[in-house]
């Protein structure tokens, strides 16, 4: 590590006031390995715009926004990287860089204060393992040695503990402390556990909070300490248990009674960005103009229409023709995503095909509709459980859990216990990528099921993810009084009878298994909730079974699809669906290479993560050669603890791997795709994903989400035969997730080659071609409008006036420099409703890019006059010297205007009116002024 006067050289203070240019400080950050990228998302980034630079360095929880008035920095702001939003000032900040590999082999001893002490627990143990991880290394002699760290260590006061002290000179004191027994987790067995453990002492059980101190307390009322007054319930932590044994004094943590492992909640970092359904333009991209079809975007142009200048899209359709959408109607324009493998034809700028094609899907969507909406109101009709509110229990559960939900997960949460506590059946669809949560939704659904008396049954797809979500569950509710049982091959058929007869006689609260739960002589006493994992792989005489199932319990249906929040926008009218888009806090990018077979890539990576105390997956989807790879691996890394896990092998042999895996008595997983659904090993943090060319898209998604499930970086290694040429597709589909490592890229590896089988899932196959035929966001838009004409609510009303006054209004390039960024905001301000809204992203545009330049005051001025003029019933503005002339679609509301205005405006004919202006004509910023005064609401 740097010495101390080597970090204060590679640090900079900011302070408000300070003079300093723009260009020396944005010169310092990218000499540092900043990167300069046109909006800050990472740690490591840094963005210019003109005055602002935005920075956000490696130790920071929010970047920091410095807005520069000449040369003098005029105010510093923490801002939020989702929204790229201001969150509030601050005086001064520090930015410290250090590039890789600068150290000045100093030590954390450097760093203390002259009277700190050490504790050293176990000094023999500590340096057999240091030694052990130098010994692991390629490069060993850039590390200290294990001595010559306990030197530095020992030139402090220190404290040495140990199980069995060592000889030594120094003062030695002998604390009679004993370490307590495991517990079972099992609660009808913790109270004699308890009580053993503590007999004649005075027990403690240590509870984080004073609502699990309650529980508790009444959980062990009837055990003997309790009886007898030795049983405490303090707040606080404690890792692990022991007993003072002068004292008779017995402490032990509430986690470990049931096993729980303690997770402490991580420090909340806004890094996660909000899944959004716009897609990023590039030239050459081909897009959809919704009166037009299919053409090729050829990049923004400023074009001059009788002294109106413009920023305009330009497309090119069949025959080199070219048309020019204008910025303000860029909501005509969509980037076409439809699925096809051959690339679609462009549309002829004055053909008739496109109308026919348009109106054929339009047909189809409005059928898919119908069809839905009959079976959802045939449900409302059906009587179903009305569950309660929650209850101390529920609030506790969820209060326990020990991660910060994302605002995505609480929406949801919210959604289905509302959906529970009304008196039909639920069936909620739940939307999510890999590892944004769903599970834990899952968990909470199925406690307020069993907390209100009824039972739950969780199908999956496949026999390991029953036994992780068997796992999971326990784990999650050990505290509470609940049976959870799995039904899988990996139970013995006298396990699966004694099951099956608990079930009947509701001795069993939450059973997990696979398509043997939808078999026939599978009876429940009394079923409250069913919880499907990945429906879609199930088949259709299970699917028939669920139908029935559907409309007389609560179904909540999980699937790791993402879907866009266009799509979920448009089938909200249709079902009642729910959409994870946000990832989990502090949550890393798997980082993602590709890579030919070689041991001198593959030893290092599992060593990396040997040495972290993590685990690996290595998955080979053969089962003919499994075993020789395996002992390829053992030889390339002898010291991994390495197990293979494949379908075809006997139930306990399998199941004895996975809980190896699971129970970290194994480093290394050689396993086939079984491990590709739902398994959540927090501790797996490498991933190898042999012949990755054989996979698809989505497949290689799913299982690159088996790693990175908690804050440590993760990576994922998608190897090639050496001697083996690539097609043309697979190279396309490595390039694509290699490409799309970040937080959830789901999203855009769904728009790439994922939507329309996900499209397929939820609204059947046939729907697929249409989406190819239309481009997914106009199919999502004519759904959308088909659900309100059905439901006979009113067209979703826009702003589409047409404002055709001279002046230059746009975003310049001075002031929004990213091409992409700027589409982004063009889109954004084309949909502006309402005056609020307006002044909210006016707001928006200040904050991170500085007040507008005349040309973007203008652009937004124009957005204001179209606001007026829509609550008018105005459909069009122009310029006829020496009046301005309105084209309005509502009668009533133009004569009411009218008259406001004194006969100023006069309406001439049922579609126009006119305004004279002549002082005005020549001068742009009284005509604009004018307009407003009049059209604005008094």
């Amino acid at each position: 590590m740097p010495r101390p006067e080597t970090l204060h050289r590679q640090s900079r203070r900011l302070r408000v006031g300070e003079e300093l240019r723009v260009e020396a400080l944005t010169r310092w950050l990218a000499e540092n390995g900043f990167q300069n990228l046109p909006a800050v998302e990472l740690p490591g980034e840094f963005s210019v715009r003109g005055g602002i630079v935005d920075i956000f360095a490696p130790d920071w929880l929010d970047p920091v926004r410095a807005e520069f008035f000449g040369d003098a920095i005029e105010s510093l702001r923490r801002f939020e990287v989702s929204s790229q939003r201001s969150l509030g000032e601050i005086d001064t900040v520090e930015v410290t860089v250090l590039p890789p590999g600068v150290s000045d082999r100093a030590h954390l001893t450097d760093y203390l204060p002259p009277r700190s002490w050490f504790l050293l627990l176990e000094p023999l143990e500590l340096e057999q393992q240091g030694r052990h991880y130098l010994e692991r290394l390629d490069h060993p002699a850039e590390l200290h040695d294990v001595a010559g760290v306990l030197r530095e260590a020992y030139r402090f006061p220190s404290i040495s503990a140990a199980a069995v002290a060592g000889g030594s000179l120094e003062t030695t004191c002998r604390l009679k402390i004993e370490s307590v027994e495991r517990f079972s987790g099992d609660i009808n067995r913790v109270r004699g556990e308890l009580d053993e453990a503590g007999q004649g002492q005075e027990v403690f059980v240590v509870c984080q909070t004073e609502a699990e101190a309650r529980r508790l307390g009444d959980i062990f009322s009837d055990t003997r300490a309790a009886r007898e007054k030795r049983l405490h319930f303090p707040l606080g932590t404690l890792h692990n248990g022991f007993r003072l044994v002068p004292e008779r004094i017995v402490l032990v943590s509430s986690g470990e009674l049931f096993c729980r492992t303690e997770l402490r909640r991580p420090v909340r970092r806004r890094l996660t960005r909000a899944i959004d359904s716009f897609l990023e333009l590039r030239e050459g991209d081909l897009v959809v103009h919704v009166a037009h079809g299919i053409a090729r975007y050829r990049g923004l142009k400023l074009l001059d229409s009788g002294g109106q200048v413009e920023e305009h899209l330009e497309l090119e359709f069949q025959g080199r023709t070219k048309l020019y959408v204008p910025s303000s109607k860029i909501g005509l324009v969509q980037k076409y995503v439809g699925g096809t493998r051959s690339r679609p034809r462009l549309a002829k700028l004055t053909g008739r095909l496109w109308q026919r094609q348009k109106e054929r899907v339009r047909e189809s969507v409005a059928a898919l509709a119908a069809g839905m909406l009959q079976i959802q109101a045939a449900r409302l009709t059906r009587p179903g459980i009305a569950f309660p509110d929650d209850t101390e229990w529920q609030r506790e559960f969820d209060a326990s859990f020990p991660y910060h939900e994302t605002s995505d997960q609480l929406a949801t949460i919210d959604a289905i216990k509302t959906d529970m506590r009304q008196p039909r059946p639920m069936d909620r669809l739940l939307c999510g990528d890999v590892g944004f949560g769903k599970t834990e939704v899952a968990m909470r659904a199925a406690f307020k099921t069993v907390d209100a008396g009824y039972q739950v049954a969780v199908l999956v797809p496949t026999t390991v993810l029953c036994e992780q979500h068997h796992r999971t569950f326990t784990e999650r509710m050990a505290e509470f009084p609940f049976q959870i049982a799995a039904l899988s091959r990996f139970a013995t058929r006298r396990r699966q009878a004694e099951i099956l007869e608990k079930l009947a006689a509701g001795a069993v609260d939450i059973v997990i298994g696979t398509h043997r739960l939808a078999q026939g002589d599978v009876r429940f006493r009394n079923l409250g909730l069913v919880i499907l994992d990945e429906e879609q792989r199930f088949g259709v005489e299970v699917k028939e079974r669920l139908k029935t199932l559907r409309q007389i319990v609560d179904v909540l249906t999980m699937t790791a699809t993402p879907i866009p929040r266009t799509l979920h926008m448009s089938l909200l009218g249709l079902r009642d669906i729910s959409n994870l888009e946000t990832p989990p806090e502090d949550r890393l990018a798997v980082e993602t290479r590709v890579q030919r077979f070689d041991p001198e890539l593959i030893r290092p990576a599992v060593l990396r993560e040997l040495n972290r105390g993590g685990q690996i997956f290595f998955v080979h989807n053969r089962v003919e050669d499994i075993e020789i790879l395996g002992r390829r691996l053992r030889q390339i890394v002898p010291e991994a603890r390495l197990a293979i896990a494949h379908g075809q092998m006997p139930e306990h042999d399998l199941e004895r791997a996975m809980l190896k895996f699971v129970d970290h008595e194994i480093d290394l997983l050689l396993a086939t795709t079984i491990v590709e659904s739902g398994l959540d090993i927090p501790n797996a943090n490498t991933i190898f994903i042999d012949e990755a060319d054989r996979y698809g898209l989505a497949d290689l998604h799913q299982l690159r989400g088996r790693v990175g499930r908690y804050k440590h970086r993760a990576y994922c290694y998608l190897l090639l035969d050496p001697n083996k040429p690539l097609s043309s597709a697979a190279i396309k589909r490595l390039r694509a997730i290699e490409e799309f490592s970040d937080i959830g890229a789901g999203f855009a590896i769904a728009m790439r080659d994922l939507e329309i089988r996900g499209a397929g899932n939820i609204l059947g196959t046939e729907q697929s071609g249409h989406i190819a035929t239309v481009g997914y966001e106009l199919y999502c838009s004519l759904l959308e409008q088909a659900v309100q004409q059905l439901k006979h609510l009113p067209p979703k009303e826009t702003v589409d006036v047409n404002v055709d006054l001279p002046g230059q209004g746009y975003l310049p390039r001075s002031y929004v420099p990213d091409m992409r960024l700027k589409i982004d905001l063009y889109r954004r301000l084309a949909r502006v409703g309402n005056i609020e809204e307006l002044t909210d992203f006016r707001t928006e545009l200040i904050d991170r890019f500085g007040p507008p330049p005349a040309d973007a005051e203008h652009l937004l001025t124009l957005a204001e006059i179209r606001i007026f003029a829509h609550a008018w019933g105005i459909d069009s503005i122009h310029l006829e010297d020496p009046y301005v002339v309105f084209t309005y679609t509502s009668a009533e509301k133009i004569r009411r205007l009218a008259l406001r205005e004194g006969g100023k405006l006069r309406v001439v004919d049922n579609r126009s009116a006119y305004l004279p202006v002549e002082k005005e004509v020549g001068n742009r910023e009284p005509l604009l002024n004018l307009l407003k005064s009049l059209l604005r609401p008094k």
